[in-house]
């Protein structure tokens, strides 16, 4: 098999784990009984035919449509909101079992259409907030989020429209915001978000189960906590506006919102009425892969299920991450130095939690210098807008990568490459990157020189930020990596694969 073979074979496995449908499997249990009851990770709640369930991301059709199985009668009603298109996809590639039953009691609602809020994802907050106001006491309400929910569930404060929401957002997503800052603004903005459909839901039980698609596992900022109390600091709010020069920029319905004191809140801050639990992450998708690469001959390291940084700053760390392992058994080269050295440097300037790049280069070079290496990692990056072309952060990444491979063998430096193939691969677990229908891109070592042989100008699509037309029309777009919405979503996964030619 050839390494893109590999890359590809890594890739569904990493997805193929964390589909919602095992995880939940995993997570519930019902006993039944002369009392039957929910049992999650070793927690029992009492069904009477009381539970209620609603769902907003990328991966809560396939949860709901578990939860329903599960769950049988003792489920009354159910509202999930869902990307545009997902149902059609999901029917399409035959993968019933993410689909509701004809007779279900939940009601699917789609929007969102490029993960940014609209009217159908506005009508499904706003019936979810309905249902959840309409609990009692003796009602357990069952909460299924994962990556997406926050354009999912848009229900803006007061006078801010969603259509002022979602300027704020695209605003900040050009200027390179993280998802912490950007949830931190969409909590602020939401009468949902930050603990508002617990709030909501008092006085009845919530049970939320999360996947999670967010560096650390927050469960406060992943979907921007709908089920998770968080004050809401004016001043963190502020600040993040003047971080990016937006203060003046933004509406000014926005600014009052966000410079107005947060509503007090009962019950107390820690809702004992509420439980979540995150029951899958990128860690998982992560291991997996590993598992697959050993079982595939490779060394398999994984560096950090965090990664998170500029692409063209995280691409510099992959190019001198695969240049080392292609001068694994050369001693007292003083190219090998200037490159640890670079890596040093550059790992902590980025402050990527988990990375210990002294531990892999140890393992490295105690490793025979013959035998293919896998560096796997997980994370989400950013991108700088500067172009106004199309593209996504795992395409934009994946080519940043390839001109750094290229740079490095141009100056010289990069000679040790000439000896081995190295294969870059990121893709996002949801299966869409951007506004694109491809999940994200491969890249080798190779690829500028051979665009630039065919008249691409590899530094003009970058600085375009127009990677994906890149990409489409270079080799008939051989170089994309399109899997159609999968059904889930724990952030990116990254896969650098390198052997010598002509091994195996």
């Amino acid at each position: 098999m050839a390494l893109k073979d590999h890359g590809l074979h890594l890739f569904r496995s990493a997805v193929g784990t964390v589909l919602p449908g095992p995880m939940l499997k995993k997570a519930l249990a019902l006993e039944t009984g002369r009392q039957p009851r929910l049992v999650v990770h070793g927690r029992p709640f009492e069904l009477r035919r009381n539970v209620y369930l609603v769902g907003f991301g990328k991966a809560v059709l396939g949860m709901a449509a578990v939860a329903e199985s599960i769950l049988g009668d003792h489920l009354v009603r159910g509202i999930v909101s869902v990307p545009q298109g997902i149902q059609a996809t999901l029917q399409l590639k035959g993968m019933r079992e993410m689909l509701l039953k004809p007779q279900s009691c939940i009601q699917v609602i789609e929007g969102a259409k490029h993960n940014l809020p609209d009217r159908e994802s506005l009508k499904a907050a706003n019936a979810i907030r309905e249902l959840a106001e309409g609990l009692t006491a003796e009602d357990l309400l069952l909460v299924l989020i994962s990556g997406g929910g926050s354009a999912l569930l848009p229900a803006p404060v007061p006078p801010v429209t969603i259509e002022e929401k979602e300027t704020v957002t695209k605003l900040l997503a050009s200027k390179g915001a993280t998802i912490q800052e950007l949830n931190t603004i969409r909590k602020a903005l939401s009468l949902l978000k930050g603990g508002g459909l617990a709030q909501a839901a008092f006085p009845a039980q919530v049970l939320s189960l999360i996947l999670s698609d967010i560096v650390g596992d927050p469960v406060e900022l992943i979907a921007s906590g709908p089920t998770v109390t968080s004050p809401r600091s004016v001043q963190d709010c502020l600040q993040i506006l003047a971080k990016y020069d937006l203060t003046g920029i933004v509406p000014e319905s926005v600014r009052t919102v966000l410079s107005s004191p947060a509503p007090e809140r009962d019950p107390p801050r820690d809702a004992a009425h509420v439980h979540n639990i995150i029951i899958g992450s990128n860690r998982l998708a992560l291991e997996e892969a590993r598992h697959q690469a050993e079982e595939l001959g490779y060394l398999a390291l994984v560096l950090s299920d965090a990664v998170c940084g500029e692409v063209s700053t995280v691409a510099c760390l992959y190019s001198l991450f695969i240049q080392l392992v292609c001068l694994r058994g050369t001693e007292n080269d003083p190219v090998k130095a200037k490159v640890g050295e670079a890596l040093s440097s550059l790992a902590a300037e980025l402050e990527i939690p988990g990375l210990d790049v002294t531990d892999t280069l140890n393992v490295l070079q105690g490793s025979q210098a013959e035998r293919p290496v896998c560096l796997l990692a997980g994370g989400e990056t950013t991108v700088r807008l500067q172009g106004t072309g199309k593209g996504g952060r795992n395409q934009e990444l994946a080519l940043w990568v390839a001109l750094e491979l290229h740079r490095a063998k141009v100056s010289g430096d990069g000679t040790c490459l000439e000896k081995h193939e190295a294969l870059f691969l990121s893709g996002g677990t949801d299966g869409q990157d951007g506004p694109t229908e491809a999940a994200g891109a491969f890249s080798s070592q190779e690829l500028v020189g051979m665009a630039e042989q065919e008249g691409f100008n590899v530094e003009a699509f970058l600085s375009n930020n127009d990677s994906y037309t890149f990409f489409a029309r270079f080799q008939s777009g051989r170089h994309l990596l399109t899997t159609g919405l999968t059904g889930t979503n724990v952030m990116d996964i990254h896969a650098a694969l390198i052997k010598v030619r002509g091994g195996k």
